[in-house]
């Protein structure tokens, strides 16, 4: 087995306390003595705190844009990938715990005191976004929906609000009512 990178180990464990416990709440000692490096090590691959913070954010759009596509690839029909979109997020909210989305919570601990950041979370819902428009319009080429724009922006809401609404309740019913709303909301 192949021996993680100290850059990689690094960014893994920022990356569990920043979600688990919070940005503001992870110190730089903790992220060492977690990764057992010395500190020079950790500003050798990262400038500041910051720095790492936006590794962190880098990591988890990778991820989250890589485990959408394999939860598509083999899904023709359109309206059948909106439906694994919904499925796909319930199924990182189960995975987490229920801890809630990455961006969200880095957005509501950080604010728009960080421009950098605000504009990189700002950025990924706006991918998310456009991803779920374009599949959106796909399906209305299909079946000629009046305004392909609104409803992509009604899947958007309705999966965002899923997640928060499940991150509270520490269950996945939320995801199961938009799948129905949807499914009547798609001719």
């Amino acid at each position: 087995m192949k021996k993680e990178k100290v850059h990689d180990r690094i960014i893994r464990v920022a990356s569990e306390l920043f979600y688990k416990q919070g940005y503001n709440s992870t110190g730089i000692n903790q992220i060492i003595a977690e990764a057992d490096i010395a500190i020079g090590s950790l500003y050798n691959h990262f400038s500041s705190k910051n720095d790492l913070l936006h590794a962190y954010l880098i990591q988890e759009e990778i991820g989250w844009f890589d485990g959408f596509e394999k939860s598509i690839v083999n899904i023709e029909e359109p309206k059948e990938k909106i439906i694994a979109v919904i499925d796909y997020r319930k199924k990182l909210q189960q995975s987490s715990g229920f801890a809630g989305c990455h961006f969200i919570k880095i957005i509501s601990e950080i604010g728009d005191g960080n421009a950098v950041v605000s504009d990189f979370v700002k950025k990924h819902k706006d991918k998310q976004k456009e991803m779920i428009r374009i599949i959106v319009k796909e399906y209305s080429d299909k079946h000629q929906l009046e305004d392909a724009s609104l409803m992509a922006d009604q899947v958007f809401l309705l999966i965002e609000g899923a997640v928060v609404t499940s991150t509270i309740s520490k269950k996945n019913d939320s995801f199961d009512q938009v799948k129905k709303m949807i499914k009547g909301l798609l001719p």
